[in-house]
């Protein structure tokens, strides 16, 4: 089954550029929050969570930036510790 597009918590001032998401993808598997990310001829991009997840698509630039700000904002995000 395929997931809904991702939605940003803060809209963006601006459109992301191809290339914008081309790095926010790199930084992604470089840092091993990601797997994999494709970029399709179409403009869609593959993304693979884990090597045994299924893939994902995102419909354009816009989306892998709203993914690339969740997975900041979960990394971020602070935790409750209980001790």
């Amino acid at each position: 089954m395929e997931e809904p597009p991702t939605r940003a918590r803060h809209p963006h001032t601006h459109l992301p550029t191809s290339a914008e998401a081309a790095a926010c993808a790199e930084v992604l598997v470089r840092h091993q929050h990601l797997h994999a990310t494709v970029l399709t001829p179409s403009g869609q991009w593959r993304v693979q969570h884990r090597a045994d997840s299924p893939v994902q698509l995102l419909y354009g630039p816009t989306a892998m930036v709203n993914l690339a700000a969740q997975i900041q904002h979960r990394i971020r995000a602070p935790r409750n510790h209980t001790r």
